[in-house]
């Protein structure tokens, strides 16, 4: 019961934080405009990974499409492919995490099975999340790095008395979607890892050898002996062999007809 609950918290923990790389991906918030001490007030501009828009104080709104990919920079495009792989890796662990649910039966499927493809799932979930996670951490570092430079830039006009207008960027909303979905596609992904465990069958089957002694030559024989009814003319003769070991003491005073062959 327990590796159940904790298979099924796992993929909708997982899920919910695909579902969240994906709108974090999507959405245009990844960088805002900086408004500390900023004289103009009447626009608003704001950047995503596919789009600059531009809000004005009446309410209308006009986004542009970055139409070109070699003139982007190339920390963008790494953002851009890390993010990609992430909704990619989700997206095949999803589906596999499906049909390895313990609480559903396909066929004949064998719990050994289920177990490989929950840990599969598993540790693709943990890739998505990571991947997630650094694709956002990484513009986030070139946001901070381009602020101090812009905010350097603004006060180099007559050494420092004279500040230039300038448009600088902070962190967005889609930062902050993009960190929290990351890490709970990563936990989704460690609980499958840990449930798989217990979905993995325990072995207990052991391969037994059954010997029969007779007299001084010992014949080993794998396997077991059927047992015999001990009922008819040679019953006093017949033997139950059950796989069990007697003594050479044993076997030379109780003589059977298998001694003399």
């Amino acid at each position: 019961m327990a590796v159940t609950a904790c298979q099924g918290l796992g993929f909708i923990v997982s899920l919910i934080g695909v579902a969240g790389i994906i709108a974090a991906t999507c959405m245009d918030q990844w960088s805002t405009q900086d408004l500390y001490n900023n004289p103009v007030t009447a626009v608003f501009n704001y950047q995503g990974l596919w789009r600059s828009c531009v809000r004005e104080s009446s309410g209308f709104t006009e986004c542009r499409g970055y139409f070109t990919l070699l003139g982007l920079p190339a920390m963008l495009q790494a953002v851009r492919a890390l993010m990609i792989v992430g909704i990619v890796l989700g997206a095949i662990s999803l589906l596999v995490s499906i049909f390895a649910l313990k609480c559903i039966r396909i066929g004949s499927m064998e719990d050994s099975a289920k177990a490989n493809m929950t840990l599969t799932s598993g540790i693709m979930f943990i890739i998505s999340g990571l991947c997630a996670i650094v694709g956002v951490s990484v513009f986030a570092n070139m946001l901070v790095t381009n602020f101090w430079m812009s905010t350097a830039n603004m006060y180099t006009g007559m050494g420092g008395m004279v500040q230039t207008v300038q448009t600088r960027y902070t962190f967005g909303s889609a930062l902050f979607v993009g960190w929290v979905a990351g890490g709970l596609t990563l936990i989704g992904g460690v609980m499958m890892c840990i449930a798989c465990r217990g979905l993995a069958p325990e072995e207990t089957n052991y391969k037994a050898v059954s010997y029969h002694a007779s007299g001084h030559n010992v014949a080993y024989k794998p396997g077991g002996f059927k047992a015999s009814t001990a009922f008819g003319p040679n019953s006093k003769n017949r033997k139950i062999y059950d796989g069990g070991a007697r003594t050479e003491d044993e076997v030379q005073s109780h003589p059977s007809k298998y001694d003399y062959v």
